[in-house]
Protein backbone atom coordinates (compact mmCIF):
# COMPACT_ATOMS: atom_id res chain seq x y z
CA UNK A 1 0.00 0.00 0.00
CA UNK A 2 1.96 3.25 -1.69
CA UNK A 3 1.40 6.33 0.87
CA UNK A 4 0.15 8.72 -1.97
CA UNK A 5 -1.77 11.93 -1.30
CA UNK A 6 -4.70 13.92 -3.25
CA UNK A 7 -4.16 17.66 -2.84
CA UNK A 8 -7.14 18.48 -5.22
CA UNK A 9 -10.07 17.02 -5.92
CA UNK A 10 -11.63 16.61 -9.16
CA UNK A 11 -14.03 19.75 -8.47
CA UNK A 12 -11.07 21.84 -7.52
CA UNK A 13 -9.31 20.41 -10.79
CA UNK A 14 -12.15 20.95 -12.37
CA UNK A 15 -12.35 24.84 -10.79
CA UNK A 16 -8.92 25.14 -11.86
CA UNK A 17 -9.30 24.65 -15.03
CA UNK A 18 -11.92 26.46 -15.70
CA UNK A 19 -10.32 29.72 -13.80
CA UNK A 20 -7.36 28.74 -16.15
CA UNK A 21 -9.42 29.41 -19.41
CA UNK A 22 -11.21 32.40 -18.75
CA UNK A 23 -7.66 33.74 -18.27
CA UNK A 24 -6.20 32.47 -21.51
CA UNK A 25 -9.55 33.67 -23.66
CA UNK A 26 -9.91 37.65 -21.22
CA UNK A 27 -6.56 38.22 -20.18
CA UNK A 28 -4.68 36.44 -23.11
CA UNK A 29 -1.04 36.03 -22.83
CA UNK A 30 1.75 38.09 -24.38
CA UNK A 31 4.26 36.30 -27.40
CA UNK A 32 7.04 38.06 -28.66
CA UNK A 33 7.11 35.76 -31.21
CA UNK A 34 4.79 36.17 -34.24
CA UNK A 35 5.49 32.83 -35.53
CA UNK A 36 3.66 31.99 -32.21
CA UNK A 37 0.94 34.60 -32.85
CA UNK A 38 0.30 33.50 -36.61
CA UNK A 39 0.11 29.61 -35.16
CA UNK A 40 -2.46 30.98 -33.29
CA UNK A 41 -4.38 32.90 -34.68
CA UNK A 42 -4.37 30.54 -37.95
CA UNK A 43 -6.10 27.87 -35.67
CA UNK A 44 -8.39 30.19 -33.54
CA UNK A 45 -6.88 32.62 -31.07
CA UNK A 46 -8.09 35.89 -31.35
CA UNK A 47 -4.69 38.02 -31.85
CA UNK A 48 -4.41 41.86 -30.81
CA UNK A 49 -0.78 42.22 -32.88
CA UNK A 50 -0.24 45.97 -31.29
CA UNK A 51 -0.40 44.59 -28.03
CA UNK A 52 1.34 41.12 -29.44
CA UNK A 53 -1.63 39.19 -26.91
CA UNK A 54 -3.37 36.30 -28.28
CA UNK A 55 -7.04 35.48 -26.54
CA UNK A 56 -7.45 31.59 -26.59
CA UNK A 57 -10.45 30.08 -26.64
CA UNK A 58 -11.30 26.81 -24.82
CA UNK A 59 -12.31 24.75 -27.92
CA UNK A 60 -8.60 25.38 -29.04
CA UNK A 61 -7.05 24.25 -25.76
CA UNK A 62 -9.15 21.18 -25.60
CA UNK A 63 -8.45 20.36 -29.58
CA UNK A 64 -4.30 20.67 -29.25
CA UNK A 65 -3.95 19.27 -25.97
CA UNK A 66 -5.43 16.16 -28.10
CA UNK A 67 -2.36 16.03 -30.25
CA UNK A 68 0.29 16.10 -27.15
CA UNK A 69 1.62 12.64 -26.16
CA UNK A 70 0.51 10.84 -23.27
CA UNK A 71 3.34 8.48 -22.57
CA UNK A 72 6.83 8.43 -23.82
CA UNK A 73 10.61 7.54 -23.12
CA UNK A 74 12.73 10.36 -21.70
CA UNK A 75 15.72 8.72 -23.28
CA UNK A 76 19.59 9.23 -22.09
CA UNK A 77 22.74 8.42 -23.73
CA UNK A 78 23.18 5.28 -22.23
CA UNK A 79 20.06 3.54 -22.86
CA UNK A 80 20.46 1.97 -19.06
CA UNK A 81 19.38 5.15 -17.73
CA UNK A 82 16.31 5.82 -19.93
CA UNK A 83 13.20 6.68 -17.75
CA UNK A 84 9.50 6.10 -18.99
CA UNK A 85 6.80 8.86 -18.70
CA UNK A 86 4.74 9.02 -16.77
CA UNK A 87 6.02 6.83 -13.89
CA UNK A 88 4.88 5.13 -10.97
CA UNK A 89 7.46 6.89 -8.86
CA UNK A 90 9.43 10.18 -8.41
CA UNK A 91 13.29 10.71 -9.02
CA UNK A 92 15.02 13.29 -9.47
CA UNK A 93 16.90 16.23 -11.90
CA UNK A 94 19.92 18.21 -11.41
CA UNK A 95 19.01 21.71 -10.27
CA UNK A 96 20.10 24.26 -13.31
CA UNK A 97 21.88 27.59 -14.19
CA UNK A 98 22.94 28.61 -10.82
CA UNK A 99 24.93 31.59 -10.82
CA UNK A 100 26.95 30.22 -8.55
CA UNK A 101 29.48 27.33 -6.85
CA UNK A 102 30.86 27.10 -3.56
CA UNK A 103 34.73 25.99 -4.37
CA UNK A 104 34.97 22.09 -3.51
CA UNK A 105 38.55 23.35 -2.53
CA UNK A 106 38.73 26.33 -0.91
CA UNK A 107 35.15 26.63 0.41
CA UNK A 108 34.97 29.91 -1.74
CA UNK A 109 31.38 31.17 -2.97
CA UNK A 110 32.00 32.57 -6.25
CA UNK A 111 30.56 32.77 -10.06
CA UNK A 112 30.18 29.35 -11.64
CA UNK A 113 32.21 27.78 -14.27
CA UNK A 114 32.15 25.46 -17.12
CA UNK A 115 34.38 23.07 -14.99
CA UNK A 116 32.01 23.51 -11.87
CA UNK A 117 28.82 22.07 -13.97
CA UNK A 118 31.33 19.68 -14.90
CA UNK A 119 32.16 18.20 -11.21
CA UNK A 120 28.33 18.65 -10.74
CA UNK A 121 27.38 16.57 -13.39
CA UNK A 122 30.14 13.90 -12.77
CA UNK A 123 28.61 13.54 -8.96
CA UNK A 124 24.97 13.55 -10.49
CA UNK A 125 25.78 10.44 -12.27
CA UNK A 126 26.28 8.76 -9.72
CA UNK A 127 23.28 8.96 -7.54
CA UNK A 128 21.03 6.03 -8.12
CA UNK A 129 17.75 8.72 -7.45
CA UNK A 130 19.06 10.83 -10.33
CA UNK A 131 17.55 10.94 -13.76
CA UNK A 132 17.69 13.96 -15.44
CA UNK A 133 20.79 16.18 -15.85
CA UNK A 134 20.73 19.85 -16.01
CA UNK A 135 23.71 22.11 -16.33
CA UNK A 136 23.96 23.41 -13.04
CA UNK A 137 25.70 26.45 -12.95
CA UNK A 138 26.12 29.37 -16.01
CA UNK A 139 29.53 29.58 -17.30
CA UNK A 140 30.39 32.61 -16.28
CA UNK A 141 34.15 32.04 -18.34
CA UNK A 142 32.27 31.69 -21.60
CA UNK A 143 31.66 33.49 -23.92
CA UNK A 144 28.02 35.05 -23.15
CA UNK A 145 26.70 34.64 -26.87
CA UNK A 146 27.52 30.86 -27.42
CA UNK A 147 27.36 30.03 -23.53
CA UNK A 148 23.98 28.34 -23.35
CA UNK A 149 25.78 25.71 -26.06
CA UNK A 150 29.08 25.52 -24.38
CA UNK A 151 26.90 24.36 -21.12
CA UNK A 152 24.63 21.86 -23.26
CA UNK A 153 27.78 20.24 -24.66
CA UNK A 154 29.50 19.88 -21.30
CA UNK A 155 26.67 17.98 -19.67
CA UNK A 156 26.47 15.69 -22.78
CA UNK A 157 30.19 15.19 -22.21
CA UNK A 158 30.11 14.90 -18.49
CA UNK A 159 26.98 12.21 -17.62
CA UNK A 160 25.63 9.61 -19.90
CA UNK A 161 21.70 10.38 -18.35
CA UNK A 162 18.90 12.19 -19.91
CA UNK A 163 19.91 15.79 -20.47
CA UNK A 164 17.91 18.99 -20.30
CA UNK A 165 19.23 22.51 -20.92
CA UNK A 166 17.78 25.52 -22.83
CA UNK A 167 19.06 27.67 -25.91
CA UNK A 168 18.45 31.46 -26.51
CA UNK A 169 17.78 32.13 -30.14
CA UNK A 170 17.86 30.51 -33.63
CA UNK A 171 21.03 31.42 -34.53
CA UNK A 172 22.20 28.96 -31.55
CA UNK A 173 20.38 26.22 -32.65
CA UNK A 174 22.64 24.68 -35.71
CA UNK A 175 25.88 24.66 -33.41
CA UNK A 176 23.30 22.49 -30.94
CA UNK A 177 21.38 20.45 -33.21
CA UNK A 178 24.72 19.44 -35.30
CA UNK A 179 26.25 18.65 -31.72
CA UNK A 180 23.83 16.45 -30.76
CA UNK A 181 23.92 14.37 -34.14
CA UNK A 182 27.85 13.91 -33.13
CA UNK A 183 26.69 12.31 -30.03
CA UNK A 184 24.02 10.38 -30.61
CA UNK A 185 25.19 8.91 -34.16
CA UNK A 186 22.75 10.90 -36.13
CA UNK A 187 19.77 12.52 -36.92
CA UNK A 188 17.71 9.45 -36.43
CA UNK A 189 19.02 8.56 -33.66
CA UNK A 190 18.32 12.43 -32.05
CA UNK A 191 15.04 11.92 -32.64
CA UNK A 192 14.16 8.53 -31.64
CA UNK A 193 15.91 8.35 -28.66
CA UNK A 194 14.71 11.90 -26.69
CA UNK A 195 18.12 11.97 -25.17
CA UNK A 196 18.15 15.44 -24.68
CA UNK A 197 15.27 17.84 -23.81
CA UNK A 198 14.32 21.64 -23.82
CA UNK A 199 13.76 23.24 -20.54
CA UNK A 200 11.44 26.45 -21.54
CA UNK A 201 10.68 29.39 -18.78
CA UNK A 202 7.58 31.33 -19.43
CA UNK A 203 7.86 35.15 -18.24
CA UNK A 204 5.58 35.46 -15.22
CA UNK A 205 2.87 36.63 -15.49
CA UNK A 206 1.72 35.14 -18.59
CA UNK A 207 4.36 36.29 -21.17
CA UNK A 208 6.72 34.23 -23.70
CA UNK A 209 10.55 35.47 -24.31
CA UNK A 210 10.41 35.57 -28.68
CA UNK A 211 13.70 34.24 -29.69
CA UNK A 212 13.77 31.73 -27.01
CA UNK A 213 10.55 30.19 -28.21
CA UNK A 214 11.51 31.36 -31.94
CA UNK A 215 14.66 28.25 -30.97
CA UNK A 216 12.16 25.78 -29.54
CA UNK A 217 10.31 25.94 -32.53
CA UNK A 218 12.76 25.51 -34.91
CA UNK A 219 14.32 22.10 -32.68
CA UNK A 220 10.72 20.42 -33.35
CA UNK A 221 12.34 19.03 -36.62
CA UNK A 222 14.50 16.93 -34.21
CA UNK A 223 11.53 16.44 -32.12
CA UNK A 224 13.28 17.06 -28.82
CA UNK A 225 11.05 17.20 -26.02
CA UNK A 226 9.85 20.47 -24.04
CA UNK A 227 9.84 20.64 -20.35
CA UNK A 228 7.59 23.76 -19.78
CA UNK A 229 8.47 25.46 -16.30
CA UNK A 230 6.75 28.67 -15.45
CA UNK A 231 7.54 30.31 -12.33
CA UNK A 232 5.27 33.01 -11.16
CA UNK A 233 5.81 34.02 -7.81
CA UNK A 234 2.83 34.37 -5.33
CA UNK A 235 2.57 38.58 -4.14
CA UNK A 236 4.88 39.47 -7.50
CA UNK A 237 4.54 37.61 -10.62
CA UNK A 238 1.15 36.20 -9.51
CA UNK A 239 -1.87 36.67 -7.34
CA UNK A 240 -0.78 36.10 -3.34
CA UNK A 241 -3.08 32.86 -3.06
CA UNK A 242 -1.88 29.72 -3.69
CA UNK A 243 -4.95 28.78 -5.64
CA UNK A 244 -4.41 32.23 -7.83
CA UNK A 245 -0.92 31.34 -8.31
CA UNK A 246 -1.47 27.37 -9.72
CA UNK A 247 -4.21 29.13 -12.14
CA UNK A 248 -1.59 31.68 -13.37
CA UNK A 249 1.41 28.71 -13.64
CA UNK A 250 -1.18 26.47 -15.44
CA UNK A 251 -2.50 29.23 -17.93
CA UNK A 252 1.51 29.57 -18.79
CA UNK A 253 1.87 25.87 -18.89
CA UNK A 254 -0.59 25.29 -21.70
CA UNK A 255 -0.04 28.14 -23.63
CA UNK A 256 3.56 27.11 -23.89
CA UNK A 257 2.36 23.76 -24.78
CA UNK A 258 -0.30 24.84 -27.06
CA UNK A 259 2.15 26.28 -29.38
CA UNK A 260 4.76 23.46 -29.33
CA UNK A 261 1.71 21.12 -30.62
CA UNK A 262 0.06 23.78 -33.09
CA UNK A 263 3.60 23.53 -34.85
CA UNK A 264 4.50 20.23 -34.37
CA UNK A 265 1.78 17.54 -33.47
CA UNK A 266 2.72 14.75 -31.16
CA UNK A 267 5.86 16.48 -30.52
CA UNK A 268 6.95 15.19 -26.60
CA UNK A 269 5.90 17.75 -24.42
CA UNK A 270 6.31 17.39 -20.20
CA UNK A 271 4.09 19.52 -17.85
CA UNK A 272 5.80 21.00 -14.89
CA UNK A 273 6.42 24.38 -12.90
CA UNK A 274 8.44 25.72 -10.36
CA UNK A 275 6.70 28.24 -8.24
CA UNK A 276 7.74 30.33 -5.39
CA UNK A 277 6.67 32.82 -2.70
CA UNK A 278 7.42 35.98 -1.83
CA UNK A 279 8.50 37.03 1.67
CA UNK A 280 5.86 39.51 2.59
CA UNK A 281 8.36 41.13 5.81
CA UNK A 282 10.87 42.20 2.37
CA UNK A 283 10.01 41.19 -1.08
CA UNK A 284 12.20 38.45 -1.35
CA UNK A 285 11.84 35.28 -3.79
CA UNK A 286 11.47 31.81 -1.60
CA UNK A 287 11.56 28.89 -2.94
CA UNK A 288 11.78 26.87 -0.14
CA UNK A 289 8.37 26.56 1.59
CA UNK A 290 5.96 24.68 2.47
CA UNK A 291 3.79 26.56 -0.09
CA UNK A 292 6.18 25.88 -2.69
CA UNK A 293 5.99 22.22 -1.84
CA UNK A 294 2.09 22.31 -2.08
CA UNK A 295 2.10 24.63 -5.23
CA UNK A 296 4.30 21.71 -7.27
CA UNK A 297 2.09 18.66 -5.85
CA UNK A 298 -1.32 20.64 -7.13
CA UNK A 299 0.13 21.20 -10.39
CA UNK A 300 1.58 17.66 -10.77
CA UNK A 301 -2.16 16.71 -10.26
CA UNK A 302 -3.18 19.17 -13.37
CA UNK A 303 -0.90 17.72 -15.54
CA UNK A 304 -2.31 14.45 -14.70
CA UNK A 305 -5.99 16.05 -15.10
CA UNK A 306 -4.59 16.74 -18.63
CA UNK A 307 -3.21 13.42 -19.17
CA UNK A 308 0.36 14.92 -19.18
CA UNK A 309 3.86 13.90 -17.83
CA UNK A 310 3.76 15.71 -14.96
CA UNK A 311 7.09 16.70 -12.96
CA UNK A 312 7.69 20.01 -11.09
CA UNK A 313 10.15 21.73 -9.21
CA UNK A 314 11.42 20.95 -4.83
CA UNK A 315 13.67 19.65 -3.23
CA UNK A 316 14.61 23.63 -3.00
CA UNK A 317 15.97 25.63 -0.45
CA UNK A 318 16.77 29.18 0.52
CA UNK A 319 19.37 28.56 2.88
CA UNK A 320 22.84 30.69 2.50
CA UNK A 321 24.55 27.61 3.17
CA UNK A 322 24.46 23.38 3.65
CA UNK A 323 22.96 22.85 6.57
CA UNK A 324 20.14 22.10 8.59
CA UNK A 325 18.32 24.76 7.04
CA UNK A 326 18.64 23.45 3.88
CA UNK A 327 18.55 20.02 4.77
CA UNK A 328 14.98 21.02 6.47
CA UNK A 329 13.89 22.67 3.41
CA UNK A 330 14.07 20.51 1.07
CA UNK A 331 12.45 17.85 2.90
CA UNK A 332 9.58 20.11 2.76
CA UNK A 333 9.60 20.70 -0.58
CA UNK A 334 9.94 17.13 -1.57
CA UNK A 335 7.72 15.16 0.10
CA UNK A 336 4.43 16.89 -0.87
CA UNK A 337 5.22 16.23 -4.98
CA UNK A 338 6.59 12.73 -4.09
CA UNK A 339 3.39 11.70 -2.42
CA UNK A 340 1.46 14.07 -5.28
CA UNK A 341 2.98 11.70 -8.06
CA UNK A 342 5.72 13.73 -9.77
CA UNK A 343 7.34 11.74 -12.11
CA UNK A 344 10.62 13.94 -11.77
CA UNK A 345 11.54 16.65 -8.96
CA UNK A 346 13.84 19.20 -9.98
CA UNK A 347 16.81 20.21 -7.89
CA UNK A 348 19.16 18.58 -6.85
CA UNK A 349 22.77 20.03 -5.59
CA UNK A 350 21.47 23.52 -4.97
CA UNK A 351 20.52 26.28 -1.77
CA UNK A 352 20.73 29.94 -2.05
CA UNK A 353 17.21 30.08 -3.91
CA UNK A 354 18.43 27.39 -6.72
CA UNK A 355 22.06 29.96 -6.99
CA UNK A 356 24.64 28.17 -5.46
CA UNK A 357 26.00 25.14 -6.73
CA UNK A 358 27.54 22.77 -3.65
CA UNK A 359 29.04 19.41 -4.64
CA UNK A 360 27.92 17.58 -1.16
CA UNK A 361 24.41 18.93 -1.44
CA UNK A 362 23.87 16.24 -4.31
CA UNK A 363 24.88 13.43 -2.43
CA UNK A 364 22.58 14.61 0.50
CA UNK A 365 19.76 15.56 -1.80
CA UNK A 366 20.04 11.64 -3.25
CA UNK A 367 19.61 10.57 0.50
CA UNK A 368 16.74 12.74 0.97
CA UNK A 369 15.43 11.38 -2.09
CA UNK A 370 15.51 7.78 -0.42
CA UNK A 371 13.72 8.54 2.63
CA UNK A 372 10.96 10.37 0.66
CA UNK A 373 10.92 7.35 -1.40
CA UNK A 374 10.69 5.15 1.48
CA UNK A 375 7.66 7.00 2.65
CA UNK A 376 5.81 6.62 -0.64
CA UNK A 377 6.82 2.93 -0.19
CA UNK A 378 4.02 2.64 2.92
CA UNK A 379 3.30 -0.43 4.54
CA UNK A 380 3.83 -3.98 2.66
CA UNK A 381 0.79 -6.27 3.74
CA UNK A 382 2.45 -9.11 1.73
CA UNK A 383 1.05 -12.73 3.55
CA UNK A 384 5.55 -13.02 3.82
CA UNK A 385 5.29 -9.52 5.90
CA UNK A 386 2.35 -10.55 8.38
CA UNK A 387 4.31 -12.51 10.32
CA UNK A 388 1.78 -13.36 12.87
CA UNK A 389 3.05 -16.48 13.15
CA UNK A 390 5.89 -14.86 14.83
CA UNK A 391 3.89 -13.18 17.31
CA UNK A 392 2.42 -16.18 18.90
CA UNK A 393 4.89 -18.20 18.62
CA UNK A 394 6.79 -16.01 20.84
CA UNK A 395 3.75 -14.33 22.77
CA UNK A 396 4.66 -12.07 25.35
CA UNK A 397 8.09 -11.26 26.46
CA UNK A 398 9.80 -12.52 23.10
CA UNK A 399 12.56 -11.57 21.50
CA UNK A 400 12.37 -11.48 17.56
CA UNK A 401 15.69 -11.20 16.89
CA UNK A 402 16.20 -14.89 16.56
CA UNK A 403 13.52 -15.46 13.85
CA UNK A 404 14.22 -16.46 10.67
CA UNK A 405 12.07 -13.85 9.43
CA UNK A 406 13.62 -10.93 11.10
CA UNK A 407 17.02 -12.15 9.45
CA UNK A 408 15.73 -12.73 6.18
CA UNK A 409 14.04 -9.08 5.96
CA UNK A 410 17.46 -7.57 7.21
CA UNK A 411 18.35 -6.40 3.87
CA UNK A 412 15.10 -6.62 2.45
CA UNK A 413 14.77 -2.77 2.58
CA UNK A 414 11.86 -2.93 5.03
CA UNK A 415 13.76 -0.68 7.26
CA UNK A 416 15.64 1.64 5.47
CA UNK A 417 19.37 2.34 6.31
CA UNK A 418 21.27 4.95 5.36
CA UNK A 419 24.58 5.07 4.42
CA UNK A 420 25.35 9.22 4.83
CA UNK A 421 24.11 9.03 8.99
CA UNK A 422 26.02 8.17 11.66
CA UNK A 423 24.25 5.39 13.46
CA UNK A 424 27.42 4.65 15.64
CA UNK A 425 27.29 4.49 19.53
CA UNK A 426 28.71 7.77 21.07
CA UNK A 427 32.10 6.39 22.11
CA UNK A 428 32.59 4.79 18.55
CA UNK A 429 30.90 8.08 16.67
CA UNK A 430 33.38 10.33 19.21
CA UNK A 431 36.40 8.28 18.00
CA UNK A 432 35.55 8.31 14.42
CA UNK A 433 35.49 12.32 14.39
CA UNK A 434 32.13 13.01 14.89
CA UNK A 435 30.75 12.36 11.15
CA UNK A 436 27.66 13.40 10.28
CA UNK A 437 25.57 13.29 7.12
CA UNK A 438 27.68 16.64 5.01
CA UNK A 439 31.64 15.39 6.15
CA UNK A 440 30.10 11.99 4.70
CA UNK A 441 29.09 13.16 1.99
CA UNK A 442 32.04 14.98 1.15
CA UNK A 443 33.88 11.54 1.33
CA UNK A 444 31.58 10.28 -1.56
CA UNK A 445 32.09 13.52 -3.48
CA UNK A 446 36.37 12.81 -2.82
CA UNK A 447 35.50 9.10 -4.12
CA UNK A 448 33.25 10.24 -7.10
CA UNK A 449 35.75 12.46 -8.44
CA UNK A 450 39.00 10.19 -7.80
CA UNK A 451 37.53 7.67 -10.14
CA UNK A 452 37.64 7.26 -14.00
CA UNK A 453 34.83 9.15 -15.39
CA UNK A 454 31.93 7.09 -16.28
CA UNK A 455 30.53 6.55 -20.15
CA UNK A 456 32.74 9.12 -21.67
CA UNK A 457 32.58 9.57 -25.38
CA UNK A 458 35.02 8.60 -27.72
CA UNK A 459 37.86 10.99 -28.42
CA UNK A 460 36.83 11.58 -32.41
CA UNK A 461 33.34 12.69 -30.99
CA UNK A 462 34.55 15.08 -28.47
CA UNK A 463 37.06 17.26 -31.04
CA UNK A 464 33.75 17.48 -33.36
CA UNK A 465 32.05 18.75 -30.20
CA UNK A 466 35.18 20.73 -29.70
CA UNK A 467 34.75 22.51 -33.52
CA UNK A 468 31.59 23.25 -32.49
CA UNK A 469 31.83 25.46 -30.03
CA UNK A 470 34.93 27.04 -31.20
CA UNK A 471 32.80 27.95 -34.44
CA UNK A 472 29.97 28.86 -32.53
CA UNK A 473 32.22 31.15 -30.22
CA UNK A 474 33.80 32.73 -33.58
CA UNK A 475 30.62 32.97 -35.86
CA UNK A 476 27.81 34.05 -32.92
CA UNK A 477 30.09 36.94 -31.32
CA UNK A 478 29.13 40.35 -31.78
CA UNK A 479 25.11 38.99 -32.31
CA UNK A 480 22.64 41.30 -30.73
CA UNK A 481 19.37 39.33 -30.17
CA UNK A 482 16.33 41.17 -30.86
Amino acid sequence: MHFSSRLLSDSEKERAHQETLRILSEAGVLYHSEKALHLLETNGAVVDWAKKIAHIPEEMVVQTLQTAPKDFVLGARNPLHDYPLPSEVSRYALDGTGAFALDFVTGERRYGTDNDSALGLRVFQAMDMGVGAWAPVSAEDKPAHARPLHEFFTMMKYTSKHGQHEVHNVRQVPYLAEGLIAVMGGEDEVRRRHAYSLIYCPVAPLMHDGPMMDAYLELGSLDMPVMTLPMPVTGTTGPVSLFGNICVANAEALSTILVIQLCHPGRPVIYSSATGTMDLRNGSYLGGTPEMGLMSAALAEMGRFYGLPATSAGCTSDAREPGPDAVLEKVITSIAPVLGGSDIIVGFGEVDSDQLLVLEQIVVDNEIAHFCERIFQGVDVQQEKVLTEDILTLGPGGNFLTRRSTRRMARSGELYISDLLDRHTLEQWTKLGRPGLYSNARKRVEQILSEPMVDPLPDQVLGAMEKILAGADKELAGYTQS
